[in-house]
């Protein structure tokens, strides 16, 4: 008997479906681990909003940010800030969520198993990612920096604005990866 139980488990053991491999270590605010990869319910895609608390490009486009979320929330696109940072505390990403009037989930990535996933390079930069985690569009928010230090009055170009656009009306994205200007997660790492 011992041993036709132990050939059944090896069997449902062998055929069970793997499991997503979403971030392990990502946490909420009150460090509880979260996967931002997993899509919530009534939700199409999500998009993730890398951001520091002390990148001046970033902050400038909090208004942008907050107004993107408020607009597509209501049509499936979830939206939540992460902080790839070690040095961003809970704490001090707290007041920086209060300084900048965010109300959108917020996670810290510390471990940059986000940054890896979708391949960011700087922040701010956004990837927008689908069911079972697939980068869906990843790069600028829009096109008001030209370059590090160079940005012009008002955006010619609203590129993540059309990617979520496309991505509500189910169609696919033309314009699937831009440069994103900001502050480089390389020297924010070290």
């Amino acid at each position: 008997m011992g041993r036709k139980l132990l050939l059944f488990t090896a069997l449902l053991l062998a055929t069970a479906a793997p499991a997503a491999a979403g971030p392990t270590r990502v946490v909420d605010l009150a460090g509880k681990p979260v996967d931002p990869l997993v899509l919530r319910a009534g939700r199409i895609a999500t998009a993730l909003v890398f951001t520091t608390t002390d990148c001046p490009i970033s902050n400038r486009y909090a208004p942008e940010v907050r107004s993107l979320a408020a607009l597509f929330e209501k049509q499936g696109i979830a939206f939540t800030l992460v902080y790839p940072v070690g040095t961003d505390t809970a704490a001090v990403v707290r007041e920086h969520v209060k300084k900048f009037a965010y109300s959108i989930p917020v996670v810290r990535d510390t471990a940059q198993e986000l940054v890896k996933h979708t391949g960011v390079t700087v922040t701010p930069e956004v990837a927008v990612v689908g069911a079972g985690g697939a980068v869906l569009y990843r790069g600028r928010i829009d096109d008001r920096y030209l370059e590090f230090g160079r940005d012009r009055p008002q955006p010619t170009e609203r590129t993540l604005e059309r990617a979520l656009e496309a991505i509500v009306q189910g169609k696919p994205v033309a314009v699937r990866q831009t440069q994103a200007i900001g502050c480089y997660l390389a020297d924010l790492l070290k």
